[in-house]
């Protein structure tokens, strides 16, 4: 097809006569009816004719007139039908072209509806409503290379004169930056030679060629095609002037690893009539060590089914660490063209031309080529919109494409955030806020305005949700207005609207407007919201009450002093009789769920019972029962509190399995199954007998220490091995437990290598099971006796010990950065009581009945300790649980555990 056209190319004066032939090769391939001309009778026995004339030798006058007759109404029969099917087909292709238009004019956005529209009008031979189309979809995605070399493929078969030629060649120009396509180059290449004879034409070739080496001459499998093309070019041109570059050529391409070289410098041999110079062996012998690095790259990809985005990867990392610029820049556009909707690989690309490359038009376009191709990824968009600023791109191009990002469909509502957010803060950085209005400031404000209307009204409509609870767009707002325009009506008119959204009851947003007020407000109005924020917060009441009285204390009179006291008393007792209340509500549902259980165990239990009997009574009525089931059967009845005990057990289920399964083969085995209570004696036993592996202090490079762990964790290894996995190969992981069996909360995680360990701190107060898990490095303190160490400070009430934790943790104290972190040890277990839970299946009764917020469990308790012991109430298993005092009638309180008793559970080894 290439050889053809570049031919045909050459030839303008044979190309109008080539162009029926090949649109008649394109109407064959068409289905039957579809996009041909239908004859008419008359024309059908016209073209008829001279056949007709040539069967009539010989025969009569009459004869032939009804055999004309005949052949006429003949012809007018199969026009009729051919007619009637073709139009049909057509009728129907029609009715699709309307539907797939109609489906684009409401979402322009279909990928599916772009390709079989240009399918059906290339089918139907609408050759101006397919260029629309092709030129509609291709301002919206970038085109394959399948697409661009049948859209160029038509066009080329089309161009009669010059200008057609120059439509065409910017035809190529546009597929060639869509996606690195060497076949799209070559046909450029060739397609050039054609126009050797206009003016310019040998420079446009070279400047062709020249430019597809740069794009594609790096490719190992594909490159070899460019560069012989321009050098069968170059050998055609029969002048002693042009032999240089014909050398020039094959130094240069000897000069890069390409698939079978080898053959390229055999044929250098041949055509040269002078010897190789020894830089170019070199370069060649440099090359060849070059490719045996990169073999088992390609060869993987050879090997691999496409997309083939993992071996990709793996070549990226390779050439990322070469650092060629224009070897990484090849291997992502080879990577994209199977993995153009891969959001993450675009991304990549697009950073490492950020931050390295920093060529304009080259970033830019991977930029645009991105969003194209992933419109529906926020992060490509803001990146965009970053780079365009970055490069100063006109504040209109800014806008337009922004506008586009609004309409590209994102798949959740928090994208509408982010890209307004994106948006937004480009637009602060164009006002001069010295200046006390101007233009730009007033565009700022107005889309600030946009911007809340847009989410409310487009994003809430769309999502059911607005995407911004927390209101980020109005407190970026805010404090615009509050630090750079000095408008605090404003700010504040902006935080009242951002409490009646739902906001009022968090602490953190009552504070975040409190600084604002103490930065740039004034007392009076800072009073006024910590006031507000004391009678709202549910989360963390001590915490703004803690902060009143603070200010209170350091900038109040005595009446304001007073009256801070009065309404934080009554708050904070008031929550406290909620908290107690929605206690004895959650401890009455959990009663009455284990009733329910109780009753549906028993019911089972009967319906179980009376099976076995039933089953008993039959089999002893079976003929021929040997004298072992007999024994069998009177053992069983004879040991009624044995199979008692095994159906209360945790494991009855599997026993009566093993039961029945066993009367089916006609034995019989006797099961005791211990009770739970003895079951966890026996798993505690089992632990203890486990091997104790003491630390190796040689890995502690290796090894990170892991605490504040929940107790409750069962099986500490599996479920802290695919956190730490994340981070890199992981050896053991050694938890530690005490003598009686139980998990201490704390364990060793070693690594295979040190660089995971490093990573593994980044891990650090991530939550577990609803605590943060505390992750720090391993080391050998009779090694380093100056390490940083572990210390308690036992405050009076809890409020003080937030505050605490608030101002204290990431202090540096001698160049040592502290975490702070309130703790609660477990007390000492009280005398057993009888086990609440008796069936296998109920659920067990939560110790620790709700969080900080009624129900949250990855919330930290508020609630001081002290008033915990008052009630003697549970203790979850590493937290407290001050709610169910309300539900004991005869309290006993537990042995109280100091701080110091803590640290030495902590620290024993």
């Amino acid at each position: 097809m290439a050889t053809a056209t570049a031919s045909s190319a050459s030839e303008p004066e044979v190309e109008p006569q080539a162009r029926p032939e090949a649109e008649g090769e394109e109407d064959e391939a068409k289905p039957a009816g579809v996009g041909r001309k239908v004859l008419s009778s008359a024309e059908t026995a016209k073209a008829k004719g001279p056949e007709r004339e040539v069967h009539q030798e010989g025969v009569s006058e009459s004869d032939g007139d009804e055999e004309d007759a005949a052949m006429a109404s003949s012809a007018e029969s199969s026009a009729g039908e051919d007619e009637w099917e073709y139009d049909e087909e057509e009728e129907k292709n029609q009715l699709e072209i309307e539907r797939l238009e109609e489906q684009l004019s409401i979402n322009g956005y279909d990928y599916n509806c772009h390709v079989g529209l240009i399918r059906l009008l290339r089918l139907e031979g609408e050759l101006n409503k397919v260029r629309m189309a092709r030129q509609k979809m291709s301002e919206i995605f970038p085109l394959t290379e399948e697409l661009w070399l049948e859209w160029l493929h038509d066009e080329i078969s089309m161009a009669v004169d010059g200008l057609d030629r120059e439509r065409v060649y910017e035809l190529f120009e546009r597929a060639v930056k869509d996606y690195i396509c060497p076949n799209i180059w070559l046909e450029y290449g060739q397609y050039s030679v054609g126009g050797i004879g206009q003016k310019g034409g040998l420079e446009k070739v070279r400047s062709v060629f020249e430019r597809a080496l740069s794009s594609v001459g790096l490719h190992m499998t594909k490159g070899l095609a460019i560069w012989e093309a321009y050098r069968e070019f170059e050998s055609a041109i029969v002048e002693a002037a042009r032999l240089e570059r014909v050398h020039s050529l094959f130094r240069r391409q000897l000069a890069i690893p390409l698939y079978e070289m080898e053959a390229t410098f055999a044929e250098y041999e041949e055509w040269s009539e002078e010897p190789i110079p020894e830089s170019v062996l070199q370069s060649y012998q440099k090359a060849l060590g070059q490719l045996e690095k990169y073999k088992p790259y390609e060869e993987a990809l050879l090997q691999a089914e496409a997309p083939r985005l993992a071996e990709y990867q793996a070549y990226i990392d390779f050439e990322m660490k070469v650092g060629d610029p224009a070897r990484i820049q090849l291997i992502f556009e080879r990577a994209l063209v199977e993995n153009c909707l891969v959001p993450d690989l675009w991304i990549r690309y697009s950073q490492y031309l950020d931050r390295q490359l920093k060529v304009k038009d080259l970033v830019l376009s991977v930029h645009s080529r991105a969003v194209r191709n992933c419109p529906w990824t926020v992060a490509l968009w803001s990146r965009y919109l970053l780079a365009m600023e970055r490069h100063g791109l006109d504040h209109q191009m800014i806008s337009a494409t922004f506008e586009n990002a609004l309409s590209a469909g994102f798949i959740q509502a928090t994208d509408y955030v982010e890209i307004w957010q994106v948006y937004l803060d480009y637009l602060r950085r164009r006002v001069d806020f010295r200046q006390d209005s101007s233009k730009e400031l007033e565009e700022l404000r107005s889309m600030f305005t946009r911007a809340l209307e847009y989410l409310q009204q487009e994003v809430e409509e769309r999502f059911s949700e607005s995407g911004d609870p927390s209101c980020l767009i109005m407190q970026s707002w805010a404090r615009v207005e509050a630090r750079l325009c000095n408008n605090m009506q404003k700010a504040r008119e902006l935080w009242d609207s951002i409490m009646t959204r739902g906001n009022a009851k968090y602490a953190n947003m009552w504070l975040e407007y409190y600084n604002l007020e103490r930065a740039h407000g004034d007392t009076q109005h800072c009073r006024k919201a910590l006031h507000r924020a004391v009678q709202c917060t549910s989360d963390y009441p001590e915490h703004v009450c803690e902060v009143l009285l603070t200010m209170e204390r350091t900038e109040g009179t005595l009446e304001d002093w007073d009256l801070a006291i009065q309404k934080t008393e009554t708050r904070l007792a008031r929550v406290n009789e909620q908290r107690m209340k929605a206690a004895e509500k959650e401890a009455a549902l959990v009663q009455q769920e284990e009733e329910k259980a109780e009753q549906r165990k028993k019911v089972r239990a009967e319906k179980k019972a009376l099976k076995k009997k039933k089953t008993r009574g039959a089999d002893k009525r079976k003929a021929g029962e040997d004298d072992d089931e007999r024994e069998c059967g009177e053992e069983e009845e004879e040991q009624p509190s044995k199979r008692r005990r095994m159906e209360n057990s945790l494991a009855s289920g599997v026993a009566s399995a093993k039961e029945e399964e066993t009367k089916l083969s006609g034995k019989c085995l006797t099961i005791d199954v211990a009770p739970p209570s003895k079951q966890k004696e026996k798993a505690a036993s089992l632990k203890r007998d486990m091997p104790k592996v003491a630390h190796d202090s040689s890995k502690d490079s290796v090894t990170v220490f892991v605490s504040n762990l929940p107790y409750s964790i069962e099986e500490p290894e599996v479920k802290l091995r695919p956190l730490f996995e994340a981070c890199g190969e992981v050896v053991q992981i050694r938890p530690i437990f005490s003598n009686r069996g139980d998990f201490r909360g704390y364990c060793y995680v070693e690594f295979k290598e040190e660089k995971s360990a490093q990573q593994a701190l980044d891990l650090d107060r991530k939550n577990v099971e609803g605590r943060p898990m505390f992750v720090s490095p391993c080391v050998d303190k009779s090694k380093n006796p100056d390490f940083k160490g572990l210390a308690y400070v036992e405050y009076e009430n809890e409020s003080q010990a937030s505050q605490a934790v608030l101002k204290m943790d990431g202090m540096t104290i001698k160049e040592n950065v502290i975490k702070v972190a309130i703790s609660n040890p477990p007390q000492r277990k009280v005398p057993e009581k009888p086990e609440v839970r008796t069936a296998p299946g109920a659920p067990m009764v939560p110790r620790q009945m709700y969080g900080a917020r009624g129900k949250g469990r990855t919330q930290l308790s508020l609630l001081p300790r002290a008033l915990q012991r008052q009630g003697a109430a549970p203790q979850a298993e590493n937290g407290p649980a001050p709610g169910l005092a309300a539900t004991t009638s005869v309290a006993t309180e537990a042995p109280k555990m100091s701080n110091a008793d803590f640290a030495k559970l902590l620290l024993r080894k």
